[in-house]
C-alpha cells in the first residue's frame, strides 16, 4: 500500500487543526479533519461567552486567510478582540466550510496505530500506513488509512480535578452536581441563578480562576446577586506574583484581569485560603459541601465549587503508537524543556517546529495545546507556526520546515479564560492554570465592570480570554 497517496489525518477542527489542514492543502496534500463535535470549533464554542485577550490580527492563520479570500471573507478589524463565540462563527466555521468535505464532524477518533502492527512489532513498521479508527455520531465505525497523523485535539475535554494530588478528591465525583470545571457564564439566567446569593469555592490560581472571581464579584454587586461570596482556594501562598503582571503586563487585557481578581479580594467579595490542598468533599447537616484539606483543615460550608486547576491531554487513543513524552508535562521530549512553566512564560518559549514535535513513531505529531501537555503557556500563533513547519516536513520541504521564525512578546505566563467585557492576566504557576493567549499591545488599566471612577483608557478596553486548540 503506497502511503504517499493517502491523506493526512488531522484530529480536531479547532483553530490549530483547521490551520494544519489549510497548510497541507497549500502544499497539495490531502487532509482529512476528524472532529468529535457537531460543528467546527466545538471546544471554543463551549467558552463562547469569554473574550480573548488576543486581537483578530493575532488569531487568524495567514494561510487560512489566503484560503478564505476567494470566498469573499474578510478578517474583522485586526485590532479588535473576538469572543470565543465570534471566533468560532466568524472564522473557524467559514474556514471549515471552505475546506468542505475535508472536514468531518461528529467523528470521534477512538484509536490510532500502524496497519497490522501494534506498538510491540518492529518488522516493517515504518513502511505501514497509519490506521485510524473512527466512530461517528450515528454509531457507524470506520477505519481510515493515513500517511501521517496530526493530533490537534487539544486538552479542553480533560479538566484537572480538585484533589491536590492530581487525583479526584474523595467525594468529588459524588458532589458532581455542584461542581463545574469551567468558568460559568453568569449572563445566562439559569447559570446566574445557580450562583446568586450563594457561597462558592473557586479552586485554582490561573487566569480562569481570576475570571471566575471577577464574575462572582460583579454578581455580588448586582441587585439580584446580593449575598454572593467567593472562597478562593490556592494550593500555594499569595506573593507579589499571584495576581500576574498587572499594568506591566504586555497583554493589557490579561494584566487587568489580575487586578480585577485582586479587587474582588480587597473589596471583600472573596476570601483567600492559601496552602490548601483539597483531599475530600464532605456534606454538613444541611447538605452543603465542606472541603477538607490534606492538613486536616475543614473550611466553612459552600454551596457550589468551581474547579479551575488546568487541563491535561487525553492520550488513551494513541496508546498503540510509540510516543516520546516528558514524564512530567506529557509533552514531546524535545519540546518539554522549552515550555516548562517553572522556567518559561509566553514570551520566553523558544520558537519550535517539526523536530521538537517529532516522536519515535515517525509521521505522528501532537500540535497545539495537545503538544503542551499539562503546560499552560500556549499561544495561538505558536500553534500556527507549529503546523506550518509540520506540513512542510510532511511535504519533504525540510528547508522550510526547519526555518522556524516567530517573535513572541515577553509577558507573564499565559493562561486560561478571561472576562467577556473586562480584562485579563495570569499567574499560571505549574498546573493551576489553563489555556492560551496571543500577543497584544501596550498595557492599559481596565477595571471590572460597573465600579466607580473607571480609568478613561478602560472604556473600550478588551476583555481577557483563551484561544485553545
Amino acid at each position: 500500500m503506497s502511503t504517499q497517496q493517502l491523506p493526512v489525518v488531522v484530529i480536531g477542527a479547532g483553530p490549530v487543526g483547521l490551520a494544519a489542514a489549510t497548510h497541507l492543502v497549500e502544499r497539495g496534500i490531502e487532509p482529512l479533519v476528524l472532529e468529535t463535535g457537531s460543528r467546527a470549533g466545538a471546544a471554543v464554542r463551549e467558552w463562547s461567552h469569554v473574550r480573548l485577550f488576543s486581537t483578530w490580527g493575532e488569531v487568524v492563520d495567514p494561510a487560512a486567510e489566503k484560503l478564505l479570500a476567494p470566498t469573499g471573507w474578510t478578517r474583522p478589524g485586526p485590532a479588535t478582540y473576538p469572543s470565543g463565540g465570534e471566533w468560532a462563527e466568524r472564522y473557524l466555521q467559514p474556514l471549515a466550510d471552505a475546506l468542505g468535505d475535508k472536514v468531518r464532524t461528529g467523528a470521534t477518533v477512538t484509536g490510532v496505530s500502524r496497519a497490522g502492527r501494534d506498538r510491540i512489532v518492529d518488522a516493517g513498521r515504518e513502511q505501514q500506513p497509519f490506521v485510524v479508527h473512527v466512530e461517528y455520531a450515528d454509531g457507524r465505525e470506520q477505519r481510515v488509512f493515513a500517511r501521517a497523523v496530526i493530533d490537534a485535539s487539544g486538552t479542553w475535554a480533560t479538566a484537572g480535578p480538585a484533589g491536590g494530588s492530581g487525583l479526584a478528591a474523595l467525594g468529588e465525583r459524588a458532589a458532581a452536581d455542584r461542581i463545574t470545571y469551567r468558568v460559568p457564564d453568569l449572563k445566562d439566567p439559569a447559570v446566574r441563578a445557580r450562583y446568586a446569593g450563594r457561597r462558592t469555592a473557586v479552586i485554582g490560581s490561573g487566569a480562569s480562576a481570576f475570571t471566575a472571581l471577577a464574575y462572582l464579584a460583579e454578581l455580588a454587586q448586582s441587585e439580584d446577586g446580593r449575598g454572593t461570596h467567593a472562597l478562593w482556594i490556592l494550593r500555594r501562598g499569595i506573593s507579589g506574583s499571584t495576581f500576574g503582571g498587572g499594568t506591566a503586563d504586555q497583554l493589557p487585557a490579561r494584566g487587568a484581569l489580575g487586578l480585577a481578581a485582586k479587587a474582588a479580594v480587597d473589596q471583600g467579595h472573596a476570601d483567600a485560603v492559601t496552602g490548601f490542598r483539597t483531599e475530600a468533599f464532605e456534606s454538613d447537616a444541611d447538605g452543603r459541601l465542606v472541603l477538607v484539606g490534606e492538613d486536616g483543615r475543614r473550611l466553612d460550608p459552600v454551596d457550589e465549587v468551581i474547579v479551575l486547576t488546568g487541563f491535561r491531554p487525553d492520550l488513551s487513543f494513541l496508546n498503540e503508537l510509540r510516543l516520546g513524552l516528558d514524564e512530567r508535562l506529557q509533552a514531546p521530549l524535545e519540546l518539554a524543556p522549552l515550555i516548562d512553566p517553572n522556567q518559561h512564560s509566553c514570551g520566553t518559549v523558544y520558537p519550535h517546529g517539526h523536530r521538537e514535535l517529532s516522536h519515535p513513531e515517525q509521521g505522528v505529531y501532537l500540535v497545539g495545546m495537545k503538544a503542551y501537555g499539562r503546560a499552560p503557556t500556549f499561544l495561538a500563533m505558536t500553534g500556527y507556526e507549529q503546523v506550518r513547519s509540520v506540513a512542510a516536513a510532511i511535504a519533504g520541504d525540510l528547508d522550510s520546515a526547519d526555518r522556524v521564525e516567530l517573535t513572541l512578546p515577553e509577558t507573564g505566563v499565559c493562561g486560561g479564560a478571561g472576562l467577556f467585557d473586562t480584562a485579563a492576566t495570569s499567574d499560571a504557576p505549574k498546573n493551576d492554570a489553563d489555556g492560551c493567549c496571543t500577543a497584544s499591545s501596550g498595557p492599559r488599566l481596565v477595571q471590572l465592570a460597573a465600579p466607580t471612577a473607571v480609568d478613561a483608557s478602560a472604556k473600550d478596553a478588551p476583555a481577557g480570554g483563551c484561544c485553545g486548540s
